[in-house]
C-alpha cells in the first residue's frame, strides 16, 4: 500500500484528456451545493493539483475481493472526473442527470466511468456531510461492490493494471458471463 502523498505526486497521466479548468474554492462550494454533499478532502487533495482527466498508468486499478463484471480480481480506474463544465467533458457535475439517466441509487457521487460501470462515492450510510465509501456499480448485472471504506484508503491501494494476469486472449471472463 503507498502513501496519499506518494500517490498525489505521481497520480495524473500527461494527457489532457478530461481536464476541467484549475480548480477554485468557489468551484468547490458551488459542486457541494448543488451535489448536495461535503466532499472528501482527498478528492480535494487530488484535484487541486489537477482538475480530473487519466490517472497514471501506476494508479490505473484496484483489487477486488470478488469477480466483477469487468474481472476475476480487479477495476479500472483510469480516470477521475474533476469539477466544472468544460464542454465535451464529463465532470462530478454531472452526477444527478447520470443517477437519473442509469436508475443509479443516490445519495452518491460518481467520479470514474462509462455509463455500464461506475466507481462512485457512496453517501447513503454515511450522510451528506460525513466520509463516503468507495463503491463499484455494475448497472448490467445491477450489482455493488464497496471496494474501500473512504477514497483516502481507495487511493492508496490503487495500483498498476498491469499486475493483474488477464489471461489467454486478454478479458478474464466472470462466470455469470460465461453463459451468454
Amino acid at each position: 500500500m503507498a502513501r496519499f502523498d506518494d500517490v498525489k505526486a505521481t497520480f495524473w497521466d500527461d494527457s489532457d484528456y478530461g481536464v476541467q479548468p484549475p480548480l477554485t474554492q468557489e468551484a468547490i462550494r458551488q459542486a457541494e451545493r448543488e451535489l448536495a454533499v461535503r466532499l472528501p478532502s482527498a478528492l480535494l487533495d487530488l484535484l487541486r493539483v489537477q482538475n480530473g482527466g487519466q490517472v497514471a498508468t501506476e494508479w490505473d486499478a484496484f483489487a477486488t475481493s470478488r469477480p466483477t463484471s469487468w474481472s476475476e480480481d480487479h477495476v479500472l480506474f483510469t480516470e477521475l472526473m474533476g469539477i466544472g463544465r468544460r464542454e465535451g467533458m464529463m465532470s462530478l457535475l454531472d452526477t444527478p442527470y447520470l443517477i437519473k439517466e442509469w436508475q443509479m441509487p443516490s445519495p452518491i457521487v460518481l467520479i470514474s466511468g462509462d455509463g455500464h460501470c461506475w466507481t462512485g462515492l457512496d453517501y447513503r450510510v454515511c450522510g451528506p456531510e460525513g466520509e463516503p465509501s468507495v463503491t463499484w456499480f455494475d448497472n448490467d448485472f445491477n450489482t455493488e461492490l464497496v471496494l474501500a471504506d473512504d477514497l483516502r484508503s481507495f487511493i492508496e491501494n490503487l495500483t498498476s493494471s498491469t499486475v493483474f494476469d488477464e489471461g489467454p486472449g486478454g478479458d478474464v471472463v466472470p462466470p455469470e458471463r460465461q453463459q451468454e
